[in-house]
C-alpha cells in the first residue's frame, strides 16, 4: 500500500452527484462480527452510512474503530454476519477497489522513495490518477518532489495520493492524531475541499470528537465493539437535547462499562 494508501483502480460515480449522495449508502453491515481468537474485536454491528456525508466513526481507543475500517476496505474478513461498501460491492471486491481510497493510521510510506517516486508508483498501480492535481498540491503544502518521503509530512503525503485517485469514498483512520493543530486544520479543509468540490462521501475514524466537531455530518458512535450511537449529527443533537458531539458521545459512553482491549 504505497503512501497508506488503498490501492485500486478508481470507478466514475454513477449517475449525477446529488442522486449519488442521495440513493446509495457507502457502508452497509448487518450483524456484522470480527474476532481475534477468544476476543471480540467487533461484534452485532448493524448499520448504514449514507452517502455524502463526513461520517465520523467515534469512540475510546479499542472501541473498534479500526476493525470496522479494515472490514470495509477488504484488509479483514468478517467473522459474523456481512457488509458491503458503495452500494452493493463486496469488500476488496474489483467494485469497491474502483471507489474507494484508504489512508491508514500510520501513514505507512517508502521513506526511501521521493515523493515523485510515489506519485509515479501510485500513478502506475491504479486505473485513474490525477497528476495535475497531484503536483499542484503538493506545491501549495511547499512539499518538493524530489524529497523523500521519511522527510515529509506522511498525512499530507498519504492524502494526496488518496485524494488524486478521485474516489467515491475517502476512508481515513485517526487521521489527525499525530499533527499539530495548523496541520490538523490544513488537512480537514483538503478533506471538506475535495467533498464540496467532487462530493467525495467521507467515513473516518477519531478517539478525539472535538476536533472532528465542526466538520461532522454523520456520527457512529462504538464502544467495547458494539453500535452504541449512529444518525446524521443535526437529528441526533436535537433528539437527544445536546449541545455538542463530545457531550452526546460522553452521555452513552459512561453508561458503558470499561473498554477491552481491541
Amino acid at each position: 500500500m504505497p503512501g497508506g494508501v488503498f490501492l485500486g483502480r478508481p470507478g466514475a460515480v454513477p449517475g449525477p452527484k446529488e442522486e449519488y449522495r442521495v440513493s446509495m449508502n457507502v457502508l452497509e453491515a448487518s450483524g456484522l462480527g470480527k474476532r481475534y481468537r477468544t476476543t471480540w474485536a467487533l461484534r452485532e454491528c448493524t448499520l448504514a452510512v449514507p452517502a455524502g456525508h463526513v461520517a465520523v466513526l467515534a469512540g475510546p481507543n479499542g472501541a473498534g474503530k479500526t476493525t470496522l475500517l479494515n472490514l470495509a476496505v477488504g484488509l479483514a474478513a468478517p467473522s459474523a454476519g456481512g457488509v458491503t461498501v458503495l452500494g452493493d460491492q463486496l469488500p476488496g471486491s474489483p467494485g469497491a477497489l474502483d471507489g474507494i481510497a484508504f489512508v491508514a493510521q500510520d501513514t505507512p510510506l517508502y521513506k526511501t522513495l521521493s515523493a515523485a517516486d510515489l506519485l509515479h508508483l501510485t500513478r502506475n498501480l491504479t486505473r485513474r490518477f490525477d497528476q495535475a492535481y497531484a503536483e499542484a498540491r503538493l506545491g501549495e503544502l511547499g512539499i518538493p518532489l524530489r524529497r523523500k518521503a521519511g522527510k515529509l509530512s506522511g498525512a499530507q503525503l498519504a492524502l494526496t495520493l488518496a485524494l488524486a485517485r478521485r474516489p467515491r469514498l475517502l476512508v481515513l483512520d485517526e487521521p489527525v492524531a499525530m499533527l499539530d493543530p495548523i496541520a490538523r486544520h490544513d488537512f480537514m479543509a483538503t478533506v471538506l475541499a475535495a467533498v464540496s468540490a467532487d462530493g467525495v462521501s467521507v467515513l473516518l475514524s477519531s478517539h478525539v470528537l472535538t476536533e472532528l466537531e465542526r466538520v461532522a455530518s454523520y456520527l457512529v458512535l462504538l464502544s467495547r465493539g458494539q453500535v452504541r450511537l449512529a444518525g446524521a449529527v443535526d437529528d441526533l443533537l436535537a433528539t437527544h437535547h445536546q449541545a455538542s458531539l463530545e457531550e452526546l458521545a460522553l452521555t452513552y459512553l459512561r453508561e458503558a462499562p470499561a473498554e477491552v482491549a481491541k
